[in-house]
């Protein structure tokens, strides 16, 4: 593989987190990088945005009020894998 060397400035905390993850796996922080930037890549296209589904999303939950809050998303996330695995979380009606 071509390597290429690049500087990034990323803050302390984004630092301790690349470096747990790095250390969780048992991986380089480059490769924990370059996962990353792949998942990233596999479900966010940057260069042809569905704006009109945006669109349709945002007017449904106009109309519906329906959602679920963006902390219990990542607290559901974050449990994945471990011994207390939180259930997926539920849309409902947010005000």
């Amino acid at each position: 593989m071509n390597m290429i060397r690049r500087t990034l400035d990323i803050d302390a905390s984004t630092d301790a987190r690349l470096n747990e993850l790095a250390a969780e796996r048992g991986q380089d922080v480059s490769v924990v990088l370059a996962e990353a930037v792949a998942l990233l890549d596999s479900v966010i296209d940057i260069g042809n945005p569905d704006i009109a589904e945006d669109r349709r999303r945002l007017d449904e939950f106009n109309r519906t009020r329906e959602g679920i809050p963006l902390h219990e998303v990542k607290a559901w996330v974050e449990s994945w894998g471990t011994d207390s695995e939180l259930p997926r979380p539920e849309a409902r009606r947010i005000e």
